[in-house]
């Protein structure tokens, strides 16, 4: 196998691990202002405060002291998606589609005995999920109901889009499709495909999955070609938004979209990973350095959705 040479990748725009980390992610994002994206919870109580759109909570556990109270609370709700506030990579994430006299259904119809749940969370709370192992919350949020957009796109689970923004500008996007590999979750990493997305329509560009281009859906066999992502102006906007939110200036918003509700942040990330640009067959390092020089203006998040789109929608 061929690997291309670190020149040949700087030469196509191609961002490295090291670059993302020195140049932008710690020349952008102040150490401060970390918690505002770390912590789910925080998310969320920002983003509500501020107006930004975000899936409903449903309860947040603690302590275990709190587990016989969690079960009460959750008995009124027949799908709900439990995660660490705290947690990464879709680590800790389990989807509930329904529950009977055993205990909750996964999406896959696997059940999870009461008890198992009870483990489960006390896991979460050790921090068994978490950033560094720190202590953590339990947060149970309503599942969303995805736009009938996915229906032929997806296995199980709920796809998100996933949004680079430097600055506030939106540079980058990609959409996650959960497969069966992956279990039902968005995460590149259990196998789900990342389809890059046109910045300026919200079309498919191309697929891969585990770094590997595929032109169709693993599971359901439906090409990519045809995909299109509705409300793409109120994503990109959203997107912008959480800018001001977190005071971040490289991150990744992550958002779904409900169908009653449309958009919704689902989290915000201050590590986004690199394989977006293996999805859109294109690097970001060219797209960064234009907004460094066009952030020197003092722009409305509809303004720099304008700018992006135009500067770097396909032509």
């Amino acid at each position: 196998m061929k690997f291309a040479s670190p020149k040949t990748l700087r030469k196509q725009g191609i961002l490295g691990m090291n670059a993302r980390n020195f140049e932008f992610i710690m020349a952008a994002n102040s150490r401060e202002f970390y918690p505002r994206v770390d912590d789910k919870m925080e998310t969320k109580k920002l983003a509500i405060e501020d107006g930004l759109a975000v899936p409903e909570l449903i309860c947040c556990v603690g302590y275990n002291h709190q587990l016989k109270k969690m079960h009460e609370i959750l008995s009124k709700h027949d799908e709900f998606v439990v995660k660490p506030t705290k947690g990464c990579a879709g680590k800790g994430i389990i989807v509930i589609k329904g529950k009977n006299e055993e205990g909750y259904l996964k999406a896959s119809g696997k059940v999870i005995p009461f008890v198992e749940m009870n483990r489960h969370v006390s896991s979460i709370l050790t921090g068994l999920y978490s950033l560094g192992g720190q202590p953590d919350r339990a947060m149970f949020e309503k599942l969303v109901h995805f736009t009938d957009t996915f229906e032929n796109f997806t296995h199980q689970g709920v796809p998100d889009i996933r949004v680079i923004i430097y600055k506030g500008y939106p540079v980058m996007a990609m959409t996650r499709l959960s497969t069966a590999v992956s279990d039902g979750k968005a995460n590149l990493h259990q196998g789900a495909v990342g389809v890059g997305l046109d910045i300026a329509t919200g079309k498919a560009i191309q697929a891969v999955q585990f770094n590997k281009v595929v032109e169709k859906h693993p599971d359901t066999g439906h090409s990519f070609e045809s995909l299109v992502i509705p409300d793409w102006d109120e994503i990109l906007q959203l997107s912008s938004k959480s800018y001001e939110i977190t005071e971040l200036g490289y991150m990744g918003a992550d958002i779904v979209l409900d169908k009653n509700k449309g958009p919704l942040i689902l989290e915000l990330n201050a590590r986004p990973g690199l394989s977006i640009q293996i999805a859109n067959g294109c690097g970001l390092w060219n797209r960064l350095k234009l907004i460094d020089e066009e952030s020197k203006k003092k722009r409305h998040p509809d303004e720099r959705v304008a700018f992006a789109v135009k500067a770097f929608g396909a032509k």
